[in-house]
């Protein structure tokens, strides 16, 4: 079983910088592929970054390609989400995914694939 807790989100101007942060539980945290995702009101939600469980492969929705970085520190069971140059269209909540790697899946796209996922941060971006 693993726990994860956001944190980091608020509120930003546009132009601005938020960091968000996912904390996990375990012992395990470097066998597991992570990833972030976001939900807007009204809309589904989607993907935005995924990282290998050793940080090595990372991946990224195209609308944030240049402006956010995913990365995590094995030491601190901790994966994070640099996020700069914010937009409006980047309000939603944010929540962190987990599910083990294993040899077909070193990172994920799919909401579907993930296990474990967090309560979710509130990033809101003015104009």
């Amino acid at each position: 079983q693993v726990q994860l807790v956001e944190s980091g989100g608020g509120l930003v101007q546009a132009g601005g910088s938020l960091r968000l942060s996912c904390a996990a539980s375990g012992r395990t945290f470097s066998s597991y592929v992570m990833g972030w995702f976001r939900q807007a009101p009204g809309k589904e939600r989607e993907f935005v970054a995924t990282i290998s469980r050793n940080g090595g492969i990372t991946y990224y929705v195209d609308s944030v390609k240049g402006r956010f970085t995913i990365s995590r520190d094995n030491a601190k069971n901790t994966v994070y989400l640099q996020m700069n140059n914010l937009k409006p269209e980047d309000t939603a909540v944010y929540y962190c995914a987990a599910v083990l790697s294993t040899l077909y899946r070193v990172v994920t796209t799919n909401s579907g694939d993930y296990d474990y996922w967090g309560q979710g941060t509130q990033v809101t971006v003015s104009s």
